[in-house]
């Protein structure tokens, strides 16, 4: 039974995918690959040749060592089993003629060079023109929507910062209704509070909808100039592709001449395994693992959703009473503004107007630690109570008014 991917999956397909800022440059890195590839193609059969003047026991240590090389070779699909074939085939040989040393080093690996200088054009300060031509084609495409997609960034985190403004401020309205120990005056401010918050946060959605529609309105042009670049990227693989596939066989055709049975069966596996490179398929590998085939989750709306309030379990709790109630000796007294129920074994539950003590500060969360008369001790909401001395100061203020 298969399960929907995971919002995390979801996200990293997103972070890895062509379209996104700066993934092109696996596609650009291809061609430095192929370079590094015939050098490698090159020694590996130089090498090849000197081993078939020491038959079955140095072949075999010739094979052992190319393996891994070719193992993590930025070669992939048929050509690289191919490749692969070559290596397989080494163990099950003994002896080979002494023309095959002087073919393989005198017109196939000349061949390859020859070919890799034609093809690869090296710059001054190091890498390839190739490349360049690509990685330049790619950032010009791409400069205009990674701006849009920062622009986008922006108005979607400021869309949720003042979404959680207003469910706060919604909150506070919700505790100061029909509390009669909030006065009339505080709670049309909250109300007021809670209406601006409100109509902030329908401006900034409307902004971040807006910029969205432009995200998704400029997508088109994009895929289209980067679908460009990555097709002639493609034509040059291609081309490489068929060029070390006539290079192999080249290589197949020197090596296959002996009349021995076992030889023979050797190389008609090889043969075969060759005919089997596919640049289409090779081509259409890479496409949907590295090009635009890739799977991405194009940018859309993302509704916020406020955070679950999170309490400290019983352990934290008391480990960081220890350090700091020696800053609270006695606690502050403080004054509940709402009734409370606790909801697990860990919570005080007061009335509204009950007074305890504050024995820890607020944590991260917006919880604190009260102690109540009897030694009562346990954790509260921070925003449910308030000190004792503000709660004076707030009297004296209306009595002078009076």
């Amino acid at each position: 039974m298969s399960t929907p991917p995971s919002e995390n999956s979801s996200e990293d397909d997103y972070n890895r995918s062509f379209w996104m800022p700066g993934n092109y440059q696996r596609t650009v890195k291809r061609t430095e690959d192929s370079f590094q590839a015939c050098n490698d193609i090159v020694a590996c059969f130089q090498e090849r040749a000197r081993v078939e003047r020491q038959y079955a026991q140095q072949l075999s240590e010739w094979s052992n060592k190319w393996k891994p090389v070719v193992d993590s070779s930025p070669l992939y699909g048929s050509l690289l089993k191919a490749w692969q074939c070559f290596l397989s085939s080494a163990d099950r040989l003994t002896s080979l003629h002494a023309s095959i040393c002087r073919s393989l080093v005198s017109e196939d690996g000349d061949r390859v060079r020859t070919w890799q200088k034609d093809t690869f054009h090296k710059k001054l300060f190091g890498g390839f023109k190739e490349s360049q031509d690509t990685e330049t084609g790619f950032a010009r495409a791409q400069k205009p929507w990674a701006k849009r997609l920062k622009k986008l960034d922006k108005a979607r985190r400021a869309y949720h910062k003042v979404s959680r403004k207003e469910q706060a401020a919604r909150e506070r309205e919700e505790h100061a209704q029909g509390n009669p120990d909030v006065a009339i005056e505080k709670q049309k401010k909250i109300q007021e509070e809670r209406e601006l918050a409100q109509q902030e946060a329908e401006k900034v959605r409307a902004r971040y909808e807006k910029v969205l529609e432009e995200v998704n309105r400029y997508a088109p042009r994009y895929m289209e100039e980067m679908e460009s670049i990555f097709d002639q990227s493609q034509e040059e693989e291609r081309k490489r592709i068929l060029f070390l596939k006539q290079a192999f066989l080249s290589i197949h055709k020197h090596l296959d001449i002996t009349n021995n049975e076992s030889v023979r069966a050797v190389y008609n596996e090889i043969h075969n395994t060759l005919m089997a490179i596919d640049e289409q398929e090779d081509l259409r590998w890479w496409k949907n693992t590295h090009g635009p085939g890739m799977p991405t989750d194009w940018p859309h709306f993302q509704e916020w959703t406020p955070e679950k309030k999170a309490k400290k379990g019983k352990k934290e709790v008391e480990q960081k009473a220890t350090i700091e109630r020696s800053a609270m000796i006695g606690g502050v007294k403080v004054r509940a503004l709402y009734d409370y129920v606790g909801q697990e074994t860990d919570e005080l539950s007061f009335k509204a107007g009950e007074e305890f003590l504050k024995v820890e500060d607020e944590d991260d969360q917006g919880w604190c630690r009260g102690m109540k008369d009897g030694g009562w001790e346990g954790l509260y909401p921070a925003n449910y109570v308030e000190a004792e001395m503000t709660r004076n100061v707030v009297d004296c203020c209306q009595i002078a008014a009076q």
